[in-house]
């Protein structure tokens, strides 16, 4: 009975550390491993920029390069770096090769997608990818809602929360899949390889914020409502006690 106190602690009060070296957070992880690269792809691609074969060059050094870092300072693979560097791979291959807009529909619907099969996976390991996208330092004092939640016995109550709000996290990438195919499908329709098709990419990624970051943001902003409402609950702080002040 006496070790039960320490297993508990372990669930979440053991994880605290392991947030604090992601120095990065969600923003920073999508602006330079998909945002960056895919504006690059779609906007610098043609022959008065960049070109082709040196827009990929370019835009694989940024997750690239942010992955490097990540991995010198958490000594980990960065999964979101990872993902962003097969991103720009399959784009760029896909776009050189001039491959049928079909098959680039396909990649924009499974980058998210995989996204969101990574977050219910991750719900069986230590280290749910829910703790990256909302419970992290960067967003939350991750070290005083653990401790209050362990002085109120509400540890293993906050980790079935944890695991509703990656549902719901999962399913705004999941949404954003479906939506990424559709504008996908919808936009790109000229011979790849072509100015009007370079032109229709650049669209494409001007289109995807109101079309598909707006509404997977505001699933995303619920999940984190949701899991605010339950800290709230379990952990009796206020508001302004789990958020870092800025």
């Amino acid at each position: 009975m006496a070790e039960q106190p320490e297993t508990k602690n372990a669930s979440i009060g053991d994880k605290a550390p392991e947030e604090k070296r992601q120095k990065g957070g969600m923003l920073t992880n999508l602006l330079f491993n998909i945002i960056i690269p895919a504006v690059i792809m779609s906007k610098f691609s043609s022959e008065d920029a960049l070109g082709p074969v040196y827009s990929i060059v370019v835009a694989l050094s940024f997750p690239i390069a942010f992955g490097i870092k990540d991995y010198i300072t958490a000594h980990k693979p960065n999964f979101f770096s990872i993902l962003g560097v097969i991103s720009v791979i399959l784009t760029g291959g896909m776009s050189l090769l001039q491959l049928d807009p079909q098959y680039i529909a396909i990649k924009e619907a499974a980058i998210p997608a995989a996204f969101g099969i990574a977050t219910l996976i991750s719900l069986k390991t230590r280290y749910p990818l829910v703790r990256t996208f909302l419970y992290n330092d960067q967003i939350m004092r991750v070290e005083k809602v653990s401790e209050a939640l362990k002085l109120h016995g509400n540890l293993d109550v906050f980790e079935r929360k944890l695991a509703n709000a990656s549902y719901m996290v999962a399913g705004s990438f999941f949404l954003s899949s479906f939506l990424n195919y559709v504008l996908a499908k919808v936009i790109l329709v000229s011979e790849p390889g072509t100015t009007a098709f370079t032109e229709e990419l650049g669209k494409m990624t001007a289109l995807s914020f109101p079309v598909i970051a707006l509404p997977s943001t505001i699933v995303l902003m619920g999940a984190l409502w949701y899991l605010i409402s339950q800290i709230k609950k379990l952990s009796h702080l206020e508001f302004e006690e789990i958020f870092d002040q800025i």
